[in-house]
């Protein structure tokens, strides 16, 4: 069976090759087709950072196995990793963590067995993001209820294979009510399905401080992206760091398997690049190919490497070292096993789906949805009233009901104690539905007093209001 590599930048090609070389000292049935993606290939001119040589070979493997890959901060290209997950509908980041010989956790625990699974296309990674006024930015956050659904049945299905006893939804819905709220509602509408599972729910930042002071209390954990992202690697710092952490990346067609640590830039050709969750990474895509005899010969091996070169202090940092110790682990967990053929040659292939075009994911339309206004963002220098004054009978079916700023209500009522930048939200609001057309000649109107920078349509799904309030308005 082939599948698709990527070496990655920074110290990627050195632990990839170490990786790959216990592969084949394992006698594991793969074919490697090694492809260019990362840094090199966004500098030649392509943004994405992945040639049309890797984007053919991952759609014909159905399975990436990739090294860290550099991401610049502030400016250039965008984040390849970040691409390949949301380009290939990589859905569900899941992470393993558990307790390795020899490798110490700073807080002391000697024995954890958590999965944490992130969203992995959606909330603010989506990246879409612009400049409305030039002191303000904005990033949109996009949580979709398909989105949501497929990312909590998968954690459903995985933890009951695991046989977990519990769901943890990790979310911010206290504050963001109809993103976070909507993800934890898909979370309790999914959970209905898996009756044996409990499920439960718990803030992030409590988390946080719960990951801390008793991780072994939760068993899986699923989370929204960006929350996911930071806290996954909270977790990883429980079992001695991120060059212990393995991840997986779960598609319905595509699935990406990397080390979630940096490309170490400062220690390259230094012979110091830890490959270990690069490899934990490799047997996690073992056992997704039901490799899963080659996959415990790797880990048994790795333990044993793992436990000697943290005790023995005649043992250096050296991957060299590594390279040499886990090849003798290996024959004598081979000899273990009593040399069992290992030659498989019913592995098979995954088969992609064919497309013509992208699947759309949409849940049932809501009974009844209607327009109810319009949140209008628009520039101005101008003190709240002064916006008001401007804003105020434009429309006979609209009228000018709140303006706030950075999300605070500054205007019918607010303090003069609230800060307020050049941005400003001013929602108009009517009586009854009211049709698109009359909120764009609204807006042309607004236009006529103010630069815009964007709106919003307020809606009401199923009598119930389908957008926020300011902080502090009534």
């Amino acid at each position: 069976m082939k599948i698709t590599v990527a070496p990655g930048d920074g110290i990627g090609p050195e632990i990839m090759d170490v990786v790959l070389d216990v592969f084949r000292a394992a006698r594991v049935p793969l074919e490697f087709d090694l492809v260019a993606m990362g840094k090199d290939v966004a500098l030649a001119g392509d943004r994405t950072g992945i040639s049309p040589e890797a984007r053919a070979s991952v759609e014909e493997t159905g399975v990436l196995f990739k090294g860290p890959m550099e991401t610049p901060k502030g400016g250039g290209h965008k984040s390849v990793n970040v691409t390949a997950r949301k380009l290939w509908g990589a859905f569900a980041n899941k992470r393993v963590y558990r307790m390795l010989p020899g490798v110490p956790s700073p807080l002391g625990l000697t024995e954890l067995d958590l999965t944490m699974v992130r969203e992995n296309i959606e909330d603010t990674y989506g990246a879409v993001e612009h400049m409305q006024t030039h002191d303000v930015a904005q990033c949109r956050r996009f949580i979709t209820r398909p989105g949501s659904e497929q990312v909590h049945r998968y954690t459903f299905e995985m933890a009951a294979r695991k046989g977990a006893r519990r769901v943890t939804c990790a979310h911010k819905a206290n504050i963001m009510k109809l993103t976070d709220g909507l993800f934890l509602e898909t979370f309790y509408e999914v959970a209905k399905e898996y009756p044996h599972l409990k499920a439960d729910d718990v803030i992030v930042d409590a988390l946080a401080m719960k990951l801390v002071t008793e991780p072994n209390s939760f068993d899986v954990i699923v989370m929204p992206n960006f929350q996911g992202d930071i806290l996954t690697d909270l977790a990883a710092g429980l079992v001695g760091g991120l060059a212990y952490a393995p991840s997986a990346n779960i598609g319905e067609s595509v699935c990406i398997f990397e080390a979630v640590h940096g490309t170490a830039p400062d220690i390259v050709g230094m012979d110091k690049a830890n490959p270990t969750a690069l490899l934990l990474s490799g047997t996690m895509m073992l056992r997704h190919l039901e490799l899963v005899e080659h996959a415990q010969l790797i880990e048994g091996a790795l333990e044993r490497t793992l436990d000697q070169m943290n005790h023995r202090e005649d043992i250096s940092e050296f991957v060299s070292d590594f390279r040499t110790s886990i090849f003798r682990y290996l024959m004598l967990e081979q000899l273990r096993a009593g040399r069992v053929d290992r030659r498989r040659t019913d592995v098979q292939a995954p088969r992609l789906p064919r497309r013509s075009e992208p699947r759309m994911l949409v849940s049932p339309t809501p009974g009844a949805t209607s327009l109810r206004g319009v949140d209008v963002f628009l520039e101005s220098p101008l003190t709240p009233d002064a916006v008001a004054h401007q804003l105020t009978g434009l429309s006979d079916e609209l009228r000018l009901t709140m303006i706030s700023n950075r999300g605070t209500q500054v205007w019918p009522t607010g303090s003069t104690f609230t800060d307020c930048v050049n941005h400003y939200r001013v929602r108009f609001e009517g009586d009854r539905a009211v049709s698109q057309q009359v909120l764009v000649t609204l807006l042309a109107q607004v236009a006529e007093c103010f630069p815009l920078c964007s709106a919003e349509w307020l809606r009401e799904v199923d009598g119930k209001p389908a957008y926020s309030l300011a902080q502090g308005q009534a």
